[in-house]
């Protein structure tokens, strides 16, 4: 079983890691938070149906099950009139989608089962390593109250 830090002192035990690697994913201790973001997802593509399936199949299990996902237009490649845009089907089942065509705002909304959104700040793909550490950190940062624009040094 794999390992998903969500903090700099917890871990949260997270499904087996995907074909391409564990799931780079951090969530604030406390959920949901009080900040901008709940967390900071880095997807390694930006295939939204791939990486989407990839999140939802490999989400903690002790955070709960994900439900519906509510993402940026801009943040992905080719998803205008996709299937993709309204559903991804993942290996546990279909999950519903819904987007924002208007802007580029690296946030990803998570819908769970237990009814609590959660805000993820989405890294581009391309991101330097050392650039989403720092900016994967400050995310979960109890203290944080940057967007996530700001967190990127994009805004």
């Amino acid at each position: 079983m794999g390992v998903m830090t969500t903090s700099p002192t917890t871990a949260v035990p997270a499904a087996a890691p995907g074909e391409n690697g564990p799931l780079r994913l951090v969530l604030a201790s406390r959920l949901p938070s009080r900040g901008p973001v709940d967390g900071a997802w880095w997807p390694r593509s930006r295939d939204l149906q791939a990486e989407a399936c990839d999140l939802v199949d490999h989400f903690p299990q002790l955070v709960g099950q994900i439900e519906r996902l509510h993402f940026s237009r801009p943040d992905w490649d080719a998803v205008d009139g996709a299937p993709s845009q309204h559903r991804v089907r993942a290996a546990r089942g279909p999950v519903k989608t819904s987007s924002s065509a208007y802007d580029d705002t690296h946030l990803v909304v998570v819908k769970m089962s237990s009814g609590n959104r959660l805000r993820l700040l989405v890294l581009p793909s391309h991101t330097d390593a050392d650039l989403a550490a720092r900016a994967m950190a400050q995310a979960v940062d109890p203290t944080n109250a940057q967007a996530p624009r700001t967190l990127l040094g994009l805004g």
